[in-house]
């Protein structure tokens, strides 16, 4: 067995390098631009709106941390996801299957999405995967030991496109944990299309941190925006949300439903960030490195 977990580490390993070096050098794939070079592409439209229709005019183009934030954006997005945890990810599911096939788990789903028209199947695996990342981002706020992870994403003082993807890579483990357990065990779907639902969300989480002053009008009921999500990063909370609120990754419905959505007034000038921010690591190293120290 250790023989067959080896050979399938290597193999995970060296399938994500080849994948990695296709997108680096094939920018069409499949018909369409791929994940890498789209990413760069929706970063420049919606940087481009941040210079054209700035919501805060004296913040600087390149706002602070601008460039730490663009080194997350890859590491994140590409670096980590694709050459560390997309691998790791792969023995850790066939871990999961060794483990399970004893209790008589041999595969199958409570619910198989898969059946369904494209179109619906596309919906559900949207509306599921939102719901399931809402709740996670309600734990990371929740649980001390996950706030001290997600502590990265709030040390944000100034908001930006970028500062979408600037959070610790171990929350892709608790995202993928959780999203694993329902959208792959629980439910079955066709996934021959959720590039199209993960890129739609990378774009909805760039407008969400854009410096721009946005909510949709009626669909802000819906869809996640600048003006709600500015609140989300609020230094100083509220006393009736003392963990945090606007939870919503793409959709905001899930925190008009469960009693969290929170947009007293216009939030453009509040303060970004935590208690103690000022005194958090400001470089990209000191920052992963934090959660993992003990506390004095």
């Amino acid at each position: 067995m250790l023989t067959s977990y080896w050979q399938s580490f290597v193999n995970a390993y060296e399938g994500s390098f080849n994948y990695f070096w296709t997108l680096i050098t094939h920018p069409v794939l499949d018909g369409h631009i791929n994940g890498f070079y789209l990413l760069i592409v929706f970063s420049l439209a919606v940087w481009g709106l941040e210079l054209l229709l700035p919501w805060r005019k004296k913040q600087s183009v390149f706002r602070k941390d601008f460039w730490l934030d663009a080194f997350y954006m890859f590491f994140n997005f590409y670096f980590f996801n694709l050459l560390l945890y997309a691998a790791l990810s792969t023995i850790s599911v066939k871990a999961l299957g060794d483990i399970l096939k004893p209790l008589g788990y041999n595969g199958g789903h409570l619910i198989d999405f898969s059946v369904l028209p494209w179109a619906l199947n596309i919906i559900f695996f949207f509306l599921i995967s939102d719901f399931v990342q809402w709740a996670v981002h309600n734990l990371l706020h929740r649980v001390p030991f996950l706030w001290k992870f997600h502590k990265v994403h709030h040390s944000v003082r100034e908001m930006g496109f970028a500062a979408h993807l600037r959070y610790h890579f171990m929350e892709t483990f608790v995202y993928n944990i959780f999203k694993y357990v329902t959208l792959s065990l629980l439910f079955g779907f066709n996934l021959q299309d959720a590039f199209y639902v993960y890129m739609f969300a990378v774009l909805i989480g760039h407008l969400n941190h854009a410096n721009v002053g946005w909510d949709y009008g009626p669909l802000k009921y819906i869809f996640n925006n600048p003006k709600m999500h500015i609140w989300h990063h609020a230094k100083d909370l509220p006393e009736e949300y003392p963990k945090g609120m606007n939870f919503g990754i793409s959709l905001s419905i899930w925190d008009y439903l469960f009693g969290t959505a929170y947009i007293p007034h216009d939030g453009r000038d509040i303060e970004l960030g935590f208690p103690g921010v000022e005194e958090y690591p400001e470089g990209f190293v000191e920052q992963v490195t934090e959660p993992f120290k003990k506390e004095s």
